[in-house]
């Protein structure tokens, strides 16, 4: 199966290295030369934004997706392909979900790993199939993937956590694998 969109799981702010924000303006270029449509937030700050920019500066596709109660603090990207406004972040998740070929989870907060971590629990549930890999830019997931690893050395897991989560160092490498 040709990899059609990627589903993009990222901060609105662009974090303190200023490598967070070089990856994902570089994920969305190589999606963009790739022809790769993005599925994300549907914001225009931060990683969102970054990624969102590159794909539409690169001539690509973007679907964002944003519940109603985030179009102030998110600030809803007005310049992408597709933008679908939504009642919640469950309906938000779902429609990522259902859109996307594979998911990449770059650098972010608390909302950023509800996503990763729905989305590793409906892949263990066999609610869907797609390959997520984790962009570990800089190392910022390393105590993460520590606790996973944690998990599964205590016997919280139910199966080898690295069939379900590919970890990458850089984006080339993340596309790569997803292709």
């Amino acid at each position: 199966m040709k990899l059609k969109s990627i589903a993009v799981f990222c901060g609105s702010k662009s974090g303190t290295d200023p490598l967070y924000e070089g990856h994902a303006a570089m994920l969305g270029k190589l999606m963009a030369e790739r022809g790769i449509r993005l599925v994300y937030g549907g914001g225009n700050k931060g990683l969102m934004g970054a990624v969102a920019n590159a794909v539409m500066s690169g001539g690509g596709a973007v679907t964002g997706v944003i519940p109603r109660l985030l179009l102030e603090w998110e600030h809803q990207h007005e310049g992408i392909t597709d933008l679908r406004v939504v009642d919640d972040m469950h309906v938000r998740k779902r429609m990522m979900y259902e859109l996307c070929d594979a998911a990449v989870v770059l650098p972010g907060g608390n909302g950023t790993l509800d996503e990763l971590f729905e989305m590793l629990t409906w892949n263990t549930l066999n609610i869907h199939n797609r390959k997520i890999v984790l962009l570990n830019t800089s190392g910022f997931y390393d105590h993460l993937i520590s606790h996973i690893e944690r998990m599964a050395a205590e016997g919280f897991l139910y199966s080898d956590w690295r069939e379900r989560l590919i970890v990458c160092a850089g984006p080339e490498e993340a596309i790569s694998v997803l292709a």
